[in-house]
């Protein structure tokens, strides 16, 4: 069994789209983040240094995909994706990117991603 944390619905504007008022206009996009770790370390020691520093993972994920200009939303959770398994300890990760308003009639629309390490 494996550890997890959960980060849920990190709102971000950024550009992303298609379509040309979409490649001018910053939208929102909500992020939400399953990192697969190993806590027995941190827990044990009770030091950042063995853990997963989930603070400054986000900050990085919410710089990088405020200043990206993605044309499609998969490329954007991949790319989120890659940035979160730089950290050793996240053996796994699943990326969630939300793009409300992106059909008529829609709330949102998400693409759901999982990656392993390699």
């Amino acid at each position: 069994m494996s550890d997890l944390i959960h980060i849920d619905d990190l709102h971000i504007r950024t550009i992303i789209g298609i379509n040309p008022d979409e490649r001018v206009n910053r939208q929102d996009v909500f992020v939400s983040l399953t990192l697969e770790t190993d806590m027995r370390a941190a827990a044990a020691s009770d030091n950042i240094e063995d853990a997963v520093n989930y603070r400054t993972l986000t900050k990085e994920v919410f710089d990088m995909v405020e200043q990206s200009e993605f044309l499609l939303v998969e490329r954007m959770a991949e790319e989120i994706a890659r940035l979160c398994l730089k950290d050793e300890r996240v053996t796994a990760v699943r990326v969630r990117v939300d793009k409300p308003g992106a059909l008529r009639f829609a709330r949102s629309v998400a693409v759901e991603i999982e990656r392993e390490r390699d």
